[in-house]
C-alpha cells in the first residue's frame, strides 16, 4: 500500500486535468469467493486510497460495506494486510478468519418484531429509512418523542435528515438504486406526516434545508412520472421541493418562485410543444431581470435543444438535467453559486451552438421540389379493403388481454435500473451483475401491482379505417361525405444509400387507387385518481408505480389493439403469429406512426383525428392546449397497412417546405414554424 499511495502522490502532480483509476479485484483474488473478505480489503484499502489520491476505484460499488459495519476483528486484519504488517502472521489470521466466515456471505438479519425492537431506537430510525421499512417508523418515532423528550422538529433535523442525508449520499455515489431511494423517501415522509401537527401545534417554522425549489410540467403538459422522481430525490437529500403540478402557466410558476424566494426553478415537459413553452417562460425571466437559475428536464428535452433553443434566452442560468441522478449535483452547484461549474455550462453550450452551426451549414439540405421528384415508390400492390369501414368505439377493453404484449425495458428505464450489455433488455436485465437483483424486487412488486390495475381501471379505444388516396406530400380521407386532409411532410435530406427522400404519403396509393388509411385513440381510466390517492397518503413508491405501469398498459393496449386490426378489422394479415419481442421489433406489415414523432412532427395532425374519431365523445379523451393528451395513459396514432411501409425520421426541413406547408394549411410562417420547431433545418427569422 505503501508505494501504491507514493505511486498516486507522484501521479497526481501530472499536469492539471490528469486523475488516477485503479482496479481492486487483484487485491483480495486469492479470497475469490468469499465476498466478505473481499467486500471489507476493497472497503478498508478505498478509506486510505482516497484520501492519497486515487480519484476512481474499478469495483463494484453496490457490494462495499461501511467500515462501521465491518467487524473490528476484521477490519484490523485488513488495515495490516494492506500495510503489509507482520508478514506470514497476519496472512494466517486472515485464512483462518476467512474459514470461520465462510458460507456467511449474503445472509441477511432477519426484520421480525423481536428482532427490530432489538435494537437501539437511533438505530431503528436509520435502519429504516436507509432500507425503506415502513411498517414500525411511527412507533418508533413516537417511540423516540416520548423517551427523549425532544422537540417534533428536532427529531425531523436531527436522526430522520441524518438518515435521508445517507441514503442521498449512497444514491450519488452509485451504491442505492431509485425504487430503493423512493422506498426511504416513503418512510420519511410518513414520519414527518406524524410529527407535523405536533410541529403546528408548537408554531415553530419549518425546518432548515439547502434550498427551494419550484417544480413544474409547462401549461399543456399533462405528464409527470419524470419530474416526480427528479422532486422525491432532491428532498432525500435535504431540499424544499414546491411542486406545482401539471400544465402550470408561465405566470404561476414565476410567481410562486418569486413568492416562495426559490433558488431553483425546474420545468419538465415530455411533448414537442413543450419546448416552445420552455422558451416561453426563459424569455420572460430574462426580461424581469429574474437570476434564479432554470432547469429543463423531460423526455422531449436535451442537451443539445436546449444549448441552442433555450439558454440563448437566458444565458448562464438555463441548464439541462437529463435524470433525477444529476439533479442533485446540479442543483447544489446552483445553490452554492459555483462559478465554476458555471463557467464549464457555457463554455459546453457555446461549443454546442457552434457544433449546431456548422452542422446545418454542413448539411446537404436538397430544395423541395427536387425532393418530391424522388419520392419513395411503392412496388407491392395496395393493401386489400378493410373488412369493417368507418369508426368503431370499445367501451371496455379487457386490459387482461393485452398485459403479455407489455415492453418491460421502458419500465425498467423510467426506474434508472438500466443493464450493461448484453443485458439491456428484459429478461436478460435480471442477470446483470449489478441491477438485476433490485430489478427482480421491483419487477415483482410491479407484477403484483399490475394484477389489480387491470381489473380496476379501464380500458378505452377508437379506431377507424376510412377511403385514402395521397395529395401531394398530403393525405386525404373520406368519412360520410367528408374528405378530410392530412397535412405531412417530406424528407430533405437523405437518410441512405438511395436518392430517396420519403414521406408518409408516398405509402397511401394516388386518387384511384382504392387505398385506405386508418387512425385510432386509446386511453386508460381511473389511473390518475388511484396514484393521487397514493400520493396523498404520502406514498411516492406506489404512485409512481402506478404511473410507470400504466404508461405500459396503455402501449401494450395500442400494440393489442393494431394486432386486432391486421388481423380482423382490416384483416390484411389474418394469419399473422408473432410473439411479444417480434412486435415490439415492428415484424409485422404495416406501421402506426404518432404525430409528434419522427416522421410526424406536428402534433396539429390530432385535430383531424378528433375530429373523424369524435375522440372526445366516443372514449372521454381529450387533447389540451398544447395536444397532449388526456388521461396522460393514452395513445394515438394511424395505420397504415401497405407491406412497403417502414418507420422513418424526417429529420431536418428547410424554409421552402415550411412556407409550402404553411401556405396548405392557411398558416402564417410563423405558426408553421413554432408547430415544426424541432424539426427546422434553419434559423426562424419570424416566430410570432
Amino acid at each position: 500500500m505503501a508505494g501504491t499511495s507514493s505511486g498516486y502522490r507522484v501521479d497526481k502532480e501530472k499536469p492539471t486535468g490528469a486523475h488516477v483509476s485503479g482496479g481492486l479485484s487483484n487485491l483480495s483474488f486469492a479470497f475469490r469467493g468469499n465476498r466478505i473478505i473481499r467486500e471489507a480489503m476493497h472497503s478498508v484499502f478505498l478509506s486510505y486510497a482516497t484520501q492519497v489520491g486515487l480519484d476512481m476505484g474499478i469495483v463494484h460499488a453496490g457490494n462495499l460495506p461501511l467500515l462501521k459495519d465491518i467487524d473490528p476483528t476484521l477490519k484490523q486484519l485488513c488495515d495490516d494486510l494492506i500495510w503489509n504488517r507482520n508478514g506470514d502472521v497476519v496472512t494466517e489470521q486472515l485464512l483462518l478468519y476467512a474459514e470461520a466466515v465462510k458460507g456467511k456471505a449474503g445472509k441477511k438479519n432477519s426484520s421480525s418484531v423481536d428482532d427490530w425492537s432489538k435494537k437501539p431506537l437511533n438505530t431503528r430510525l436509520s435502519d429504516a429509512i436507509v432500507n425503506g421499512i415502513d411498517k414500525y417508523i411511527v412507533a418508533d418515532v413516537k417511540e423516540f418523542q416520548m423517551t427523549t423528550r425532544i422537540e417534533p422538529l428536532q427529531i425531523i433535523e436531527g436522526p430522520l435528515l441524518d438518515a435521508m442525508g445517507i441514503v442521498g449520499d449512497l444514491f450519488g455515489s452509485g451504491k442505492m438504486f431509485l425504487p430503493q431511494v423512493i422506498k426511504s423517501a416513503r418512510v420519511m415522509k410518513r414520519a414527518v406526516a406524524y410529527l407535523t401537527p405536533f410541529i403546528e401545534a408548537s408554531k415553530i417554522e419549518g425546518q432548515s434545508n439547502k434550498g427551494t425549489i419550484v417544480l413544474a410540467t409547462v401549461k399543456g403538459d399533462v405528464h409527470d412520472i419524470g419530474k416526480n422522481i427528479v422532486g422525491v430525490v432532491l428532498r432525500c437529500n435535504n431540499y424544499r421541493v414546491i411542486d406545482l403540478g401539471v400544465m402550470c402557466p408561465l405566470e404561476r410558476i414565476l410567481s410562486t418562485a418569486d413568492k416562495e424566494k426559490a433558488d431553483i426553478i425546474g420545468v419538465s415537459g415530455l411533448i414537442t410543444p413543450s419546448l416552445r413553452e420552455m422558451v416561453n417562460i426563459a424569455t420572460e425571466m430574462n426580461n424581469r431581470g429574474m437570476t434564479t437559475p432554470l432547469l429543463i428536464g423531460g423526455a422531449t428535452t436535451s442537451r443539445k435543444h436546449t444549448a441552442v433553443k433555450i439558454w440563448p434566452a437566458y444565458p448562464d442560468l438555463c441548464i439541462h438535467v437529463p435524470d433525477a441522478s444529476r439533479a442533485v449535483n446540479v442543483a447544489t452547484s446552483l445553490v452554492n453559486k459555483d462559478q465554476r461549474y458555471l463557467a464549464d455550462v457555457r463554455k459546453l453550450y457555446e461549443k454546442i451552438q457552434r457544433d449546431h452551426l456548422k452542422t446545418l451549414q454542413r448539411k446537404n439540405i436538397t430544395p423541395i421540389n427536387e425532393c418530391r421528384k424522388k419520392a419513395f415508390k411503392c412496388s407491392l400492390p395496395t393493401p386489400p379493403q378493410p373488412n369493417q369501414l368507418g369508426v368503431q368505439v370499445f367501451d371496455r377493453y379487457d386490459l387482461k388481454e393485452v398485459v403479455h404484449l407489455i415492453d418491460w425495458k421502458p419500465f425498467f428505464d423510467v426506474w434508472q435500473l438500466r443493464g450493461r450489455y448484453p443485458n439491456r433488455s428484459y429478461p436478460k436485465i435480471f442477470d446483470d451483475k449489478t441491477v438485476g437483483p433490485e430489478a427482480k424486487r421491483l419487477f415483482a412488486e410491479a407484477e403484483e401491482m399490475l394484477a389489480d390495475l387491470v381489473t380496476s381501471l379501464r380500458g378505452k379505444a377508437v379506431i377507424g379505417l376510412f377511403p385514402a388516396h395521397s395529395q401531394g406530400d398530403d393525405v386525404v380521407i373520406t368519412h360520410e361525405g367528408r374528405d378530410l386532409t392530412c397535412y405531412m411532410l417530406r424528407q430533405q435530406i437523405k437518410s441512405g444509400k438511395d436518392d430517396v427522400y420519403v414521406g408518409t404519403a408516398d405509402f397511401i396509393g394516388p386518387p384511384g387507387s382504392n387505398d385506405h388509411m386508418g387512425m385510432f385513440c386509446c386511453s386508460v381510466f381511473g389511473s390518475v385518481a388511484m396514484a393521487a390517492q397514493f400520493e396523498e397518503s404520502g406514498d411516492d413508491y406506489n404512485s409512481l408505480m402506478v404511473k410507470s405501469l400504466v404508461d405500459r398498459l396503455v402501449e401494450a393496449l395500442a400494440e393489442h389493439l393494431h394486432l386486432k386490426v391486421r388481423r380482423e378489422i382490416w384483416g390484411y394479415d389474418k394469419t399473422e403469429d408473432f410473439h411479444a419481442a417480434d412486435l415490439h421489433s415492428v415484424k409485422y406489415q404495416g406501421t402506426r406512426p404518432a404525430p409528434g414523432y419522427p416522421s410526424l412532427p406536428d402534433h396539429a395532425l390530432k385535430n383531424v383525428m378528433w375530429d373523424v374519431l369524435n375522440v372526445s365523445d366516443s372514449i372521454g379523451a381529450h387533447l389540451t392546449e398544447s395536444y397532449a393528451m388526456e388521461p396522460p395513459p393514452s395513445v394515438c396514432g394511424l395505420y397504415i397497412a401497405h407491406p412497403d411501409s417502414f418507420y422513418f425520421n424526417l429529420g431536418l426541413v428547410a424554409r421552402d417546405q415550411v412556407e409550402h406547408y404553411a401556405r396548405r394549411q392557411g398558416l402564417s410562417l410563423g405558426a408553421a414554424e413554432m408547430a415544426l420547431d424541432t424539426a427546422l433545418g434553419y434559423t426562424p427569422t419570424n416566430c410570432s
